[in-house]
């Protein structure tokens, strides 16, 4: 049989197979098998931090896929691989200096460019908490939003943040507090479709949780 899941602009294809359930995510494509046997838990999801506090790496307008991570590097799904090089064409000492739980703060249309998933992939591999900016490349936006992250559009937040900034973000209550400025702003929730895939670590982890909780597969 076969059974689709469908949050906006993308969707879940699962299909039975010998081993079990197998999830498709489209449009870019990944799998995930889910044996016959898993038992269904209870349990809430594995979810992004809803509280983050990180130092604030800068970057300008129309950064792009390739700047983020350049196309020699695509030989490699993993995100740790890929987080060698994130950023490394915009600023090619960033995979030194990045720290686990900083915060990327970009100009306007960031992530433009092919519709890679690499991009906000080697992101993620850095152990990047959050990006912000004033706006987002479309592709980019949902690829990050699909992956788990934690991604804000703000002009005010984008244009007012400084290198080197600490920022707290609380996406429980929609507060970012510029800790080094002594600034506070309010962030526009995300759609509560796009929220509750982000809240679940991921499309793929979203969907996984939807199919072990629905009682005819139990």
């Amino acid at each position: 049989f076969a059974y689709s899941i469908k949050p906006p602009a993308s969707w879940i294809f699962l299909r039975s197979s010998g081993r079990g359930f197998i999830l498709y995510s489209f449009p870019f494509v990944r799998f995930l098998t889910i044996p016959f046997s898993i038992s269904i838990s209870n349990s809430s999801p594995s979810s992004v931090s809803l509280a983050i506090k990180g130092r604030v790496w800068k970057f300008g307008d129309d950064v792009n896929t390739d700047e983020i991570i350049p196309a020699r590097y695509l030989i490699t799904t993993d995100p740790k691989e890929l987080a060698k090089h994130v950023m490394e064409d915009a600023d090619p000492e960033f995979p030194n200096k990045v720290k686990p739980g900083d915060i990327i703060v970009g100009g306007k249309n960031f992530g433009c460019g092919s519709s890679r998933e690499h991009a906000p992939l080697a992101i993620k591999g850095a152990e990047v908490s959050a990006i912000i900016a004033e706006s987002f490349a479309r592709i980019f936006y949902r690829n990050a939003i699909n992956l788990g992250m934690t991604i804000i559009e703000s002009p005010e937040i984008a244009r007012e943040t400084d290198e080197g900034d600490e920022l707290e973000i609380d996406m429980e209550k929609g507060i970012v507090k510029n800790l080094t400025k002594g600034k506070e702003y309010k962030i526009k929730p995300l759609p509560e479709d796009l929220r509750k895939i982000q809240e679940a670590g991921g499309l793929m982890e979203y969907a996984k949780d939807v199919i072990l909780k629905t009682p005819s597969w139990s």
